[in-house]
């Protein structure tokens, strides 16, 4: 280990944009709201039985409604010298430290939802397919900066292999 290398706490994570936990939300949220306005109707339709069904999906809209914005404010990433650093989560912790070297071509996509909040997710492909890497929730700007700064370190870095 590098004696030099500075713990990985005392590096400053840069956060992904607080919009990608609205655009989560949005994708994720109806359906909990629709399955328990199903068994609502089936309440009044057939059996009191379905008010089960209303509380566990009133319920895990409730915990959605929380653990979504707790995810992002968890994901971060950070630009090193020689590696891009990102992580995620708490309970199931992921410390990703892709070396530029390794990355083979940088990919920034958007489905609806995030085109409409503005935001990029930018995934990294490295030379081994299992070891992909991505970072959702990017601002425009700061996606396609940090993809063309990835892009000419990954360059330099694969001249000397």
């Amino acid at each position: 280990m590098d004696p030099m290398a500075a713990p990985v706490d005392s590096i400053p994570l840069n956060p992904v944009s607080p919009a990608l936990a609205k655009a989560r939300l949005i994708t994720v949220l109806p359906v909990p709201v629709l399955l328990a306005l199903g068994c609502a109707a089936a309440v009044w339709r057939w059996t009191p039985w379905f008010w089960i069904g209303v509380v566990l999906m009133l319920l895990t809209t409730v915990y959605l409604a929380w653990l979504i914005p707790a995810q992002v404010r968890l994901l971060g990433w950070a630009e090193t010298t020689d590696e891009l650093l990102i992580t995620k989560g708490r309970v199931w912790y992921t410390f990703t430290v892709v070396p530029y070297g390794r990355v083979q071509f940088v990919d920034l996509t958007s489905g609806p939802v995030q085109r409409r909040f503005g935001l990029r997710t930018l995934t990294l492909h490295t030379a081994s397919s299992t070891s992909d890497s991505e970072i959702p929730g990017l601002d425009m700007a700061t996606a396609e900066a940090l993809r063309d700064r990835l892009a000419v370190k990954a360059r330099e870095r694969m001249s000397g292999l």
